[in-house]
């Protein structure tokens, strides 16, 4: 994401929450409420080799679905889901194949109590599986690369909800997600590429 992406969404992120903080809060989460919300989530990938062949993928933006379950007024699992995404791998920034990547994080969050909006932290694990792993002849040829076909690790962040009436909310989340993976060379490891993105989330949800 561009600086001026960023600078972007940030402000009309506090645009949007100066305007909804002042409807009427919401009664409070209880055991056994859920939230599912729909949002626009960026993926800004910090591309960190260790093979010396320069890779990297690309930044996309693409929706998913998280859904929530509260134990209490506070504590809460949140899953969030989407469908496997494409991105270009790049190698010094010329284009030599591609790839699949399905990512389920699964957190626990802490909602703080407040008035009119409702701020979380939460830390969880992610489990992505990477699948469709192409490369363009003339590198397949040369280096018959192969990807690793799983990646587990720490996931954290914070968000807040604010109540729209009627059991709507609008929701903000950001999100740091640890995903590395095995690069291989005829079977042999050469290195480790991580993706390790952060993730900008926008949308909007329903508590049940």
């Amino acid at each position: 994401m561009s600086r001026k992406q960023l600078t972007t969404l940030v402000l009309g992120t506090l645009a949007a929450t100066t305007l909804l903080v002042a409807v009427p809060a919401a009664h409070a989460q209880d055991s056994g409420d859920w939230i599912v919300r729909g949002r626009a989530l960026r993926l800004d990938s910090a591309n960190k080799d260790s093979t010396g062949l320069g890779l990297s993928v690309n930044d996309k933006t693409f929706p998913e679905l998280d859904i929530t379950y509260f134990f209490d007024k506070n504590w809460a699992a949140e899953l969030v889901l989407t469908y496997p995404q494409k991105h270009d791998i790049r190698s010094n920034g010329t284009n030599i194949g591609s790839l699949k990547h399905l990512p389920p994080t699964l957190s626990l969050q802490y909602h703080l109590d407040a008035s009119g909006w409702r701020p979380y932290v939460g830390v969880g694990v992610n489990a992505t599986l990477f699948s469709s792993n192409k490369f363009v002849p003339a590198v397949q040829t040369a280096l018959n690369p192969s990807i690793g076909g799983s990646s587990f690790g720490l996931a954290y962040g914070l968000g807040f909800d604010v109540p729209v009436g009627g059991g709507w909310l609008f929701n903000v989340d950001v999100k740091k997600v640890k995903i590395a993976t095995d690069i291989k060379s005829n079977g042999t490891k050469v290195g480790e590429f991580k993706v390790d993105p952060t993730l900008f989330s926008i949308g909007f949800g329903k508590r049940f």
